[in-house]
This record gives C-alpha cells, sequence and structure tokens, in this order.
C-alpha cells in the first residue's frame, strides 16, 4: 500500500518517468519513512542500539552504506556492522565489525535500513558523513619520487551483457605515452581471487603480460599484494593504503569509480551510460566522498580531452 502511494505520489510530481528510473525515486522516499522511527533512538536517546548489516555491491556500499554508518559512529549509536569479507578496514571505526558474507548480491542492493539506496534525486542527505580513509590508510611505504597516478580499470559483465565502460589496450597506450614521465603510474584491475564477487563476471582482457613487456616502468597493484611491503591484510587493505597516497586517478564508473573518489586529488571517471547520468551521481554525490574533483567522461574521446586538460 505504501509503496502505491508513494509510487502515486513520484507520477504526480515527475510526471511520466521511464520505468527503468521511476522506482528509484520512490525508493528514496521509502527510505525516508523507515528512518522516521529512529527519530527518538537517534536524536535523543542516543544508546549504541545501531546494527547495520548489508550484502549488497561494492559501490552502493561506499556510497550509501559506510557514511551512514560512520555517521552512527560519530553520533555516539553504532553498535555492530556486518558486511562481505575484506570490509573490516573498510568500517575501521566499527566497535564491533563481523564479515559475514562470502559473496555480495544484487539483492543485497535493496536494503531500506539505509537513508539511500542505488541512485536518488536527492543527494542532500542527512545521517551521511564522509568517511576519512585517505586520513587513516596515509603511509611511509608506497612513497615514490614522481605523485602517483592510479589507473583504476575494470573489464565485467555490464547489464547481464558484455563490458560497455572500460580502458581498452588502445586507451590504454594513449594514457600511458603521455602520462609515464609525469608520474608514477599504478594499475589496477583486480583479480577474482582478491575481492568479494558479486552478480558480475570479470573477463580477461591479457593487458598484464601486455603491460609487463610494453611498459615495464609501470607498477601494477597484483605485485604491490604479492610483495605486501606494508603488511596489508587483505587486497582491499592494500588498495585503501596505497590510494591513500595518490592525488590522481583515472577509473570506471561502479565501485571503481566510488574507491578512487575517497582520497581526494583529482578523478577522471570513465561511464558511457548508466542511471548516474540521469541522476547526476557525478555532480552531486562523488564529490561528497573528499571533495575530490570529479571529471565524468562519456566516450573514449573525452577521456583524451580530459587528460590534456588536467593531467599533462
Amino acid at each position: 500500500m505504501i509503496n502505491k502511494i508513494l509510487s502515486f505520489y513520484v507520477l504526480i510530481r515527475y510526471g511520466e518517468l521511464p520505468s527503468e528510473l521511476k522506482y528509484y525515486y520512490r525508493d528514496t522516499y521509502y527510505c525516508r519513512l523507515v528512518q522516521l522511527k529512529y527519530i527518538l533512538k537517534d536524536y535523543f536517546f542516543k544508546k549504541k542500539y545501531k546494527e547495520l548489516s548489508f550484502n549488497g555491491e561494492f559501490a552502493p556500499e561506499l556510497q550509501f552504506v559506510l557514511p551512514f554508518a560512520y555517521w552512527h559512529h560519530k553520533n555516539g549509536t553504532l553498535k555492530n556492522t556486518f558486511s562481505s569479507k575484506y570490509t573490516k578496514e573498510l568500517y575501521f571505526f566499527s566497535p564491533n565489525h563481523e564479515e559475514r558474507f562470502e559473496t555480495r548480491t544484487n539483492e543485497g542492493n535493496y536494503n531500506y535500513e539505509m537513508p539511500r539506496i542505488l541512485y536518488s534525486q536527492d543527494y542532500d542527505m542527512s545521517k551521511w558523513l564522509p568517511v576519512p580513509l585517505k586520513e587513516t590508510y596515509q603511509n611511509n611505504v608506497y612513497v615514490y619520487e614522481k605523485p602517483i597516478l592510479i589507473i583504476a580499470n575494470r573489464y565485467n559483465m555490464e547489464w547481464d551483457g558484455p563490458p560497455v565502460s572500460y580502458y581498452s589496450i588502445e586507451m590504454l597506450t594513449y594514457m600511458l605515452d603521455r602520462l609515464k614521465d609525469k608520474f608514477t603510474i599504478i594499475y589496477n584491475r583486480p583479480r577474482p581471487q582478491n575481492i568479494t564477487m558479486d552478480n558480475s563476471d570479470i573477463y580477461d582482457m591479457d593487458e598484464f603480460e601486455w603491460l609487463a613487456k610494453e611498459y615495464p616502468q609501470v607498477i601494477l597493484m597484483e605485485d604491490l599484494w604479492a610483495k605486501n611491503e606494508a603488511g596489508a591484510r587483505n587486497f582491499n587493505h592494500l588498495q585503501l593504503m596505497v590510494y591513500a597516497n595518490a592525488t590522481h586517478f583515472i577509473s570506471i564508473h561502479g565501485g571503481t569509480a566510488t574507491l578512487a573518489s575517497y582520497f581526494g586529488g583529482t578523478n577522471l571517471i570513465l561511464s558511457k551510460k548508466g542511471p548516474e547520468h540521469h541522476f547526476k551521481c557525478f555532480e552531486k554525490l562523488y564529490p561528497k566522498f573528499s571533495n575530490a574533483k570529479i571529471l565524468h567522461a562519456k566516450t573514449d574521446q573525452e577521456v583524451k580531452s580530459y587528460i590534456e586538460k588536467h593531467y599533462i
């Protein structure tokens, strides 16, 4: 009944939205209603009561769940957090964090106990605070003569089909030829065994051997993991430590771009399609994580233009 009322309200207020988008509008209002039942606990009693559990995808966890948990931590109301494996370092502030889930699920994204889920028409959020990952994980291990540039790529199934947004060998060649003399470039495309998998298959680009042969000066994140000079407890922990020492990022939409946006500096994001465009996530949400400058490219040519203007 509530969903029908909210759907009608969305129809009246926003008109005939495409069916693939209108549910996000409705879900935003539903999440607001759910939060009303916690007003007394959150703003008056302020005891440690909040137990947050999330087994959805990496991007929404970083976008909405982690900042919500941090808000409760700062508010004095966080009791426990439960998430997927390899997340303890993300929830470093949690009084008790349990890595409960072996895989991430799309169904887990629709956790209406959070102030937002997935995409939203409103990113002016309460109960949301940026998490200081950069300040927490900066270190003296991953320091180089030239400033670090992270190229965070992915080559995954998208919308149950082939990859759409990714940096091809051709695009990597363009970037590396122009940026290798200015930056210490660290290339990151995690293998399945290093991360918690969701419903998207990871494909092989065959770029690692090519990089080692053609651009030996490029550092592979997986090689840093093999050496593990800083004693990282898992691959995610290593990423946090390396990213914390960088101020320049080139990434792909989704969890790849969201994580890179937590560390300040400049983050160039390639996103060729997706609800992020309609909801202006890269303008309204992603800068909130760390005040990073977010550059959204919709095409390979726009990536090249941003590189020429902001990285060279």
